[in-house]
Formats: structure tokens, sequence, C-alpha cells
């Protein structure tokens, strides 16, 4: 069986089983390795990408779940740093160990897609998902304040 769906915006098909989680899919038979396998229960978010521009935990959402949609992962976001996210991520020194990082970005990147001015509050329960070991999270918030401000002057 293949499914079909729109991964970063290009038309793509997997042949995995319909049940097998979409993290496996976009990384062992697509070969986009940016989204990481953190804890397999959908509880640390590293493995966040957008369905539809919705945040999911891929390594919970079944292949099928992707079915005539689209996915982004975080290579969606700029192949060259360009993204506003990006940009903050950089200049605020956001990934330690880095492994959190995509999912992280992915959170973020849903939040400004609907909030071009978050709060305080919007931010934390927006990111309230993603765990990050190294406690990089007083960075993560002011880069994504910066991310703001550049989306709202773009």
């Amino acid at each position: 069986m293949s499914v079909k769906f729109n991964l970063n915006g290009k038309a793509v098909s997997a042949s995995a089983e319909p049940d097998t989680p979409l993290l496996w899919v976009i990384r062992d038979e697509i070969g986009l390795t940016g989204t990481k396998f953190g804890c397999g229960m959908a509880l640390c978010g590293a493995c966040t990408v957008h369905l539809d521009g919705q945040p999911v935990r891929s390594c919970q959402t079944p292949l099928s779940a992707a079915a005539g949609k689209r996915v982004a992962t975080v290579e969606s976001l700029s192949r060259d740093n360009s993204h506003p996210l990006q940009k903050a991520w950089i200049k605020h020194d956001v990934p330690q160990c880095g492994y959190c990082q995509s999912g992280q970005l992915m959170s973020a990147a849903a939040l400004l897609s609907r909030n071009k001015n978050p709060s305080d509050a919007d931010i934390d329960q927006a990111m309230s998902g993603n765990l990050c070991r190294c406690g990089t999270y007083p960075r993560i918030k002011a880069a994504i304040k910066d991310a703001a401000v550049m989306l709202r002057k773009a």
C-alpha cells in the first residue's frame, strides 16, 4: 500500500504500513533526519512536525493520518537559516546539546503562524509539550519573542 501526502511542499508517496509512525517514514523511508526520536510516547516533543499546519508528535502519528495532507518538518523552515526563528535561535545561542531543537522550532513556528505577538503565557502554553534536558527555556522564550518581532516587521 502506498500513502501519498505533501512533505515540505513536495508530493511524496510512502510504502510503509499505514500504522507506521510518521517519524520513521520521514527519517527512514524519505531520508529527512532533522526530526528526532526522543521518547516514542509523544511526551517530549522532539519529533514535532506540522500536519496541515498543526503541531503533532510524529512518533505517535500513524502514516495513515498524513494521507492527502500537508506535513512540514524542521527542514521546511529554510535551508540557509534565514527563517526568523532560526535567526533568533542563533542570536540567543539557544541550542546546547541541540537534540530537542527541531521539535522546539516546529512548536514555536506553529505558535507564531497563529499569533505574531505572543505573551509569555502564550509561549509557555505553546511550548509546554517540548522538553529540553539542557534547560535552555529562557533562551527559547527570548528567541521566540525576537522572531515574533522580526515577523511583525516583515
